[in-house]
């Protein structure tokens, strides 16, 4: 085996370091939310409707232009951050929205409208310090290792602290407390769009299992909500939970006592709507039900009829987990494994910020348009627009750190004591966890986070373990499309659809995307050894991540391509012989290849 160069990992950092600059996950984030993230909110709402028949505005195209500043006179120029600073001015930028007035069926011209300023972060895509040269840096009064990655308000510089949070659509599984009447439970934060909903399934002493969910009063047994997802016949019940026999005779029981309780799917609808609305006729309640199954129980799958048999598999998943740490297969969930973590960088903050400032928005459009009435189909749209709205949510909240779901200190004055300390304060991670008590779990190193947080950069005293520090060679996932995974998945890698697979009894690794279970494959190693060989081939997305989990009766493919995960670099070891060879090195020295 050829000996690889002594100083091969300092000329390995050095080219990373280099390349990707420290704060890229800040700068990756926001730009995304630029490019992506506001697009996609502006489509979640779509159109306003007003209190007039066959009027509505139609959202269309969103975008932020470039940093600018208004002068007293109303006259407008380019702004740097340099100019930003010495003025006590926020550095932002003009957010237009093109919107279109129907009246009647009939579309009149597309406007577009000033709706707000969007703070622009340093360095990012929509500031010209990203495509600056080191020369025209100095001229700017700027210096060239300044790493960007923070915001500008009212002249003082603003840095979003990155938010470790437990992975959301996760099915997580725990052992109850001592003394209660529930023996096992299996949790999940579902989140979509702004919405955030926790469903909770509970095993009681007796072997029966409740499901607990937001927007439920009381707790439902797990059979009849299955059944109000449209799953009317109990083998079907069961083959949406499982198909291991061990845990189907666990389940007989259940499905014999609670299946009584409603034997139709209007039945166990009508059950769900007597809790949700009581002392509402029938027709009624059956209809609340019916909105809350498809608007509040677990929201991350889809709100539409059509993912109601998406819900009952994933309540089956979660009935399937509980049931074997209940059979002593599996362990209970490690909540500080760093697997089950997720950190919300600068722009999924960002994202949450402007999400309600732009219902708020939407809900102000809707409040001008009712108050013209008579003449809102002559109207202009440019003049009913309040440019202050979007504004004053964005930069109030980035000023005084105080954040949607009530989370304070997100924002924070940049540490500038010295070059390093500010590059401390822009890799930053904190736990939301109360900082006076003790959770010794979490403030502990845990072996996880090898490679991905820094083992010795942590405050003493209350804040210690819960403020970190990311490690030199972390990077955060961004984030791609599940659809496209799922597709590859299906139709090229073999994975045989869940649904498919429990009606023809077909067996093998079970397969997860993103913490949902979406089918079965014959053979996981070699799942994993494809997907790993496509990526290194750079035939699918770097952030595409496997892992095999495989025990006496686990057998488990996890995929996972979601944003906020801390991934590290690693060295391809094959055949007992390191990938990475010396003439790699030399190169990467010379500047002749990229990390």
């Amino acid at each position: 085996m050829t000996s690889l160069p002594k100083d091969f990992a300092w000329v390995l950092v050095k080219a990373f370091i280099e390349e990707r600059g420290l704060v890229r996950q800040h700068l990756d984030s926001y730009n995304y939310f630029i490019e992506h993230t506001i697009q996609e909110i502006v489509r979640e709402i779509g159109e306003v409707r007003p209190d007039v028949p066959n009027v509505y505005v139609k959202l269309a195209n969103i975008y932020v232009g470039e940093p600018r500043v208004r002068e007293a006179d109303g006259s407008e120029s380019a702004v740097t951050p340099m100019v930003a600073r010495l003025r006590n001015l926020t550095y932002s930028a003009p957010i237009y929205l093109e919107m279109t007035l129907v009246a009647d069926g009939e579309e009149q011209e597309p406007v577009t409208a000033y709706i707000g300023e969007m703070p622009i972060m340093v360095k990012s895509i929509k500031c010209p310090l990203s495509r600056a040269s080191e020369e025209e840096l100095i001229k700017l009064g700027e210096d060239p290792r300044d790493p960007g990655g923070y915001f500008i308000v009212n002249g003082s510089e603003r840095v979003l602290i990155t938010q470790e949070d437990l992975a959301i659509n996760r099915v997580l599984v725990d052992e109850g407390r001592p003394g209660s009447s529930v023996t096992h439970i299996a949790k999940v934060f579902s989140s979509r769009a702004g919405q955030r909903a926790t469903v909770t399934l509970e095993r009681t002493k007796d072997g029966m299992l409740y499901v607990t969910a937001t927007g439920l009063p009381s707790r439902v047994p797990l059979i009849v909500l299955m059944r109000a997802l449209g799953l009317e016949r109990d083998v079907d019940i069961m083959m949406a939970i499982t198909d291991d026999e061990e845990i189907q005779k666990e389940l007989l029981p259940l499905i014999v006592e609670q299946g009584s309780i409603a034997r139709t799917v209007e039945e166990a609808l009508d059950y769900i709507g007597s809790r949700v609305a009581i002392g509402q006729p029938r027709e009624a309640r059956i209809e609340r039900a019916l909105d809350f199954i498809d608007r509040q129980l677990l929201p991350h799958l889809g709100s539409r009829p059509g993912s109601r048999l998406a819900k009952a598999y994933f309540l089956g998943q979660m009935a399937e987990r509980l049931l074997e740490l209940y059979l002593g297969r599996r362990e209970p969930d490690d909540k500080d494994h760093y697997a089950n973590k997720r950190l919300k960088l600068a722009g999924d903050l960002m994202a949450m910020v402007f999400r309600r400032a732009f219902r708020s928005f939407v809900d102000d459009l809707r409040y001008n348009m009712n108050k013209l009435k008579s003449r809102v189909k002559e109207v202009s749209l440019v003049t009913l627009v309040r440019a202050d709205v979007i504004t004053d949510k964005l930069i109030s909240a980035i000023s005084t750190g105080n954040w949607v779901g009530g989370r304070t200190g997100v924002s924070q004055i940049l540490d500038r004591t010295n070059y390093l300390s500010a590059l401390s304060h822009l890799r930053r991670v904190v736990s939301p966890l109360s900082r006076t008590q003790p959770h010794f779990e979490a403030r502990e190193l845990h072996p996880t986070q090898w490679g991905r947080i820094c083992p010795v950069e942590s405050p003493e005293g209350q804040n210690c373990g819960l403020v970190k520090n990311l490690a030199l060679l972390a990077v955060l996932s961004i984030g791609i499309d599940e659809e496209e995974v799922y597709r590859l998945l299906i139709d090229k890698l073999g994975v045989v659809e869940i649904r498919r697979a429990r009606a023809e009894g077909i067996k093998g690794s079970k397969v997860f995307l993103n913490g949902r279970l979406i089918g079965v494959h014959p053979d996981g190693e070699e799942l994993v050894r494809t997907i790993r060989q496509l990526r290194r081939q750079g035939k699918i997305h770097h952030e595409v991540h496997v892992a095999h989990y495989k025990a006496e009766y686990i057998d488990e493919v996890y995929v996972n391509c979601d944003a906020g995960r801390v991934k590290r670099p690693l060295l391809v070891v094959e055949n007992g012989e390191v990938k990475l060879k010396p003439e790699h090195v030399e190169k990467l020295r010379r500047g002749e290849w990229k990390w």
